[in-house]
């Protein structure tokens, strides 16, 4: 699964890379867990749309918004067949936006934090679905993040990953016109590992209430290269 996530790069940076519409401006994010807002990026009229969602897919179908606790993922092997996925894999497909993404190893009983990032220490997308529920006076957007087995890299701590959207894949995985199920399916591949990084982190980054800096520094206190956090807040 994918149940944590940073996002600390400016939002020019993001707008360049990723050439979408947005007009407000975003705060660092270190720590981001499952409920809270999250950058996505949509198409609509022919443009592409950032927009804050709530990370937890809530169906338009739900009574109940709570139901988003349980489908902050969604597995690509079935993506296509459960009901609270099929629609949105068809036409409202997103890109969620991160810099990097945080998963556990259990070692003699205890779990080690880890940062994967890319190798080039790149912001990047991983492919979302979006949701609007509107009952009781409230309209909610919501998204999930689409995971797959993990690469040769992850899968030394995990056997999940997120998917993340090479960029020359984001045109065809954006365009709401596009409800080729097999075909969208078929972009949902492990990212090359030879492409990414990972580190060991704090455990300060265990309870999502540390939304901080240090949650992307690595244990041993030695500069990542490209994935040296003090160079996302450019």
């Amino acid at each position: 699964m994918c149940g944590r996530f940073s996002l600390a790069v400016g939002i020019k940076q993001l707008r360049s890379l990723f050439k979408f519409v947005f007009e407000e401006d975003i705060a660092p994010r270190f720590n981001i867990a499952p409920n809270q807002a999250v950058l996505t990026v949509f198409e609509a009229e022919g443009k592409r749309i950032g927009k804050m969602m709530k990370w937890g897919l809530v169906p338009s179908w739900a009574d109940d918004p709570k139901i988003g606790w349980k489908m902050i993922n969604a597995r690509a092997e079935t993506v296509d067949e459960k009901p609270s996925f099929r629609r949105a894999l068809k036409r409202r497909r997103c890109l969620i936006l991160a810099d990097g993404f945080y998963e556990w190893k259990t070692v003699e009983g205890k779990k080690i934090p880890y940062r994967i990032t890319l190798r080039d220490g790149q912001p990047f997308a991983f492919a979302g679905l979006w949701e609007t529920w509107g009952k009781r006076g409230e309209t909610l957007y919501t998204c999930t993040i689409i995971t797959t087995t993990a690469n040769e890299l992850v899968k030394e701590i995990h056997d999940r990953m997120p998917v993340i959207l090479p960029q020359d894949w984001h045109d065809a995985w954006l365009d709401p016109h596009l409800e080729d199920t097999d075909y969208v399916k078929s972009l949902l591949q492990p990212y090359p590992a030879e492409e990414m990084k990972m580190y060991e982190v704090s455990t300060i980054v265990n309870s999502p209430k540390n939304d901080v800096i240090e949650c992307m520094e690595p244990v041993n206190g030695e500069k990542t290269g490209e994935n040296d956090a003090s160079n996302h807040l450019v």
